[in-house]
């Protein structure tokens, strides 16, 4: 279990060895707590598709490590067995912010919604996502 009491620098740490999100994606952990968890990322050119938007890789990655945290601080060892993405707007600015809460952590189901915003406020998706813990 990662104890939910650590300090938010402690958890970055824990979560640097994602190395897909973290040096792959450039995501960054901005909050973290037992069920909720802030990422975000500046956007840069590898984050781009061929016609110039963000890439829908790169967003789901941002929310889906977001989930990874909301879902693992304070909890036993949580993977996600099912998630569903909705691209709701093109991105605009320089910065993406993954919000995730949980809308329900039971002792082996926990359901959970990561809403992704650009730095504008503007919604570019939300995930809802099933996790199962060990």
């Amino acid at each position: 279990m990662l104890d939910e009491n650590l300090s938010l620098e402690e958890i970055q740490a824990f979560f640097a060895n994602d190395l897909f999100a973290t040096q792959a994606c450039n995501c960054r952990i901005v909050e973290a707590a037992h069920g909720h968890a802030v990422t975000e990322l500046t956007i840069e050119a590898h984050h781009r598709n061929a016609m110039g938007g963000v890439m829908g890789g790169a967003i789901f990655t941002l929310a889906d490590y977001a989930l990874a945290v909301a879902c693992n601080v304070g909890e036993n060892p949580t993977v996600s067995v099912s998630n569903t993405i909705e691209f709701l707007s093109a991105a605009h600015g320089e910065r993406l912010i993954a919000t995730c809460e949980a809308d329900k952590s039971g002792r082996s189901l926990g359901f959970y919604t990561v809403d992704v915003r650009d730095e504008l406020g503007t919604k570019v998706a939300r995930m809802t996502a099933t996790c199962f813990r060990r």
